[in-house]
């Protein structure tokens, strides 16, 4: 895969944002990993780097101080759409996320939203279902203990 240009939808609220300032590290056909600064930077989030994983539907960022200390690690369930004819790809946030703290603490987030969403038909059933076998992927990764193979791939940053 040639490296794509990357665009963020989020659903809630209905967004697509063009990440121009990622910088594209390393990309293949299963996974691209990106570094960045905080689009939006908050009391201590300051920049950290990503990890799309293509085949699994979860994206794995890690969130750090300014500093350069760890935050915590920050998964959203995700799906991607790639746009051959201009090289783009739209990961759209599926809602649900999976924080894990440096302690190893593992916290689910914004299932509300999914009903939210699926109330007020901003998603499908389909989506949802997606969605939650996305979640429970990730789940039996993190809780397997193979949490650690996808940190790897953002150990430099």
């Amino acid at each position: 895969m040639t490296t794509p240009t990357l665009y963020r939808r989020r659903i809630i609220p209905d967004e697509c944002i063009l990440l121009k300032d990622d910088v594209i590290l390393s990309c293949d056909e299963e996974r691209i990993v990106t570094s960045w600064h905080a689009l939006h930077p908050k009391k201590d989030l300051h920049h950290g780097g990503s990890c799309y994983f293509l085949k699994e539907g979860f994206k794995v960022s890690k969130f750090c101080r300014m500093d350069g200390s760890l935050l915590y690690w920050y998964c959203d369930i995700v799906d991607f759409d790639y746009h051959p004819s201009d090289n783009s790809l739209i990961v759209t946030d599926l809602l649900a996320d999976v924080i894990i703290y440096p302690d190893g603490f593992v916290k689910v987030v914004d299932l509300d939203e999914l009903v939210t969403a699926l109330e007020e038909r901003s998603i499908s059933l389909d989506t949802l279902k997606l969605s939650l076998l996305h979640l429970d992927r990730l789940l039996q990764i993190i809780y397997s203990g193979g949490f650690g193979k996808l940190q790897a791939f953002l150990s430099g940053i």
